[in-house]
């Protein structure tokens, strides 16, 4: 599969109909029905359903999509290093969850770029096991993520700002009050918890049981959006401290007892080539 048809697919899916792709491609519409007609051929796949008015995508076109967009991603962003090898520029792709962590992680970015004009930075927001697939694809340098660290895969570096987590209540909830809470305290209340993995493993630790024997209404991928549930007093969310400001909010942030911290590691994929822009900033990290 040619990258420039690649290019063609992603434009119809974006476009929805033939005739505007070919507009914005500069191709008549039958060179590109033919392009793409022959793309199916190639994959073995249907990859659209041709309606009166648009097309559609089909589940295998639906996952090319996906995967294309990111291949594009990182035709470019491997082009754009290797264009300027000469200084030290190009840019630097880092993704994680929300963490009060990342303040170290932006004060070494304004260090950088503050020597380094050219470079650029590139942030992706999700949860660690979204972080991880990227890296693993090779579309992000740098992850954060907390502890547990798959170390026969990655290489890493504990951050020296640990994460606090607590309960997130609203400020009619009975613990709002309270300078903290306890697992018992938690173990009858609907709760929102986040939906990755290694949390999940620290959280049960924590509660000494399984999820199954908790009062969960549901997870969250990123806070924002369960902070909304929380105003709403649908739930209590247990997260991370200083993820979202509660002042002038119905919204109370309270402690765990006994304390749950994590650590946040910086990780890199092993034996990843680096750009220089980011080799730049990995010695950064090191120097710290």
């Amino acid at each position: 599969m040619e990258l420039r048809v690649l290019n063609y697919f992603l434009t119809v899916a974006r476009e929805k109909t033939i005739s505007r792709a070919a507009e914005v491609l500069h191709l008549s519409q039958p060179t590109l029905s033919k392009q793409l007609k022959e793309l199916e051929a190639e994959l073995g796949v249907k990859l659209f359903e041709r309606g009166n008015r648009e097309i559609t995508l089909t589940a295998d076109g639906i996952y090319l999509q996906n995967r294309g967009q990111e291949i594009l991603s990182l035709v470019d962003l491997t082009t754009s290093n290797l264009k300027k090898q000469a200084v030290i520029s190009g840019k630097i792709t880092i993704g994680g969850g929300e963490t009060q962590a990342f303040r170290f992680i932006a004060q070494l970015v304004c260090e950088l770029m503050s020597q380094h004009a050219d470079i650029a930075i590139e942030l992706y927001s999700g949860n660690a096991d979204d972080v991880l697939e990227k890296l693993d694809n090779g579309l992000l340098d740098f992850g954060l993520v907390i502890d547990p660290v798959a170390k026969q895969t990655y290489e890493y570096r504990p951050l020296p700002q640990p994460d606090h987590w607590g309960l997130l209540v609203n400020e009619q909830h009975d613990l709002a009050t309270k300078e903290f809470v306890t697992p018992e305290e938690l173990k009858t209340l609907p709760l929102l918890i986040s939906n990755q993995t290694l949390v999940d493993n620290q959280l049960a630790e924590w509660f000494g049981t399984n999820r199954d024997n908790l009062k969960i209404v549901g997870s969250y991928n990123l806070l924002y959006n369960a902070s909304l549930l929380v105003q709403a007093n649908v739930a209590s969310a247990l997260c991370l401290a200083g993820i979202i400001n509660t002042t002038g909010t119905n919204l109370r942030f309270v402690p765990l007892k006994p304390e749950l911290t994590a650590t946040v590691n910086l990780i890199w994929k092993k034996n990843r080539v680096f750009s220089n822009a980011a080799d730049r900033f990995l010695e950064l990290v090191g120097q710290v």
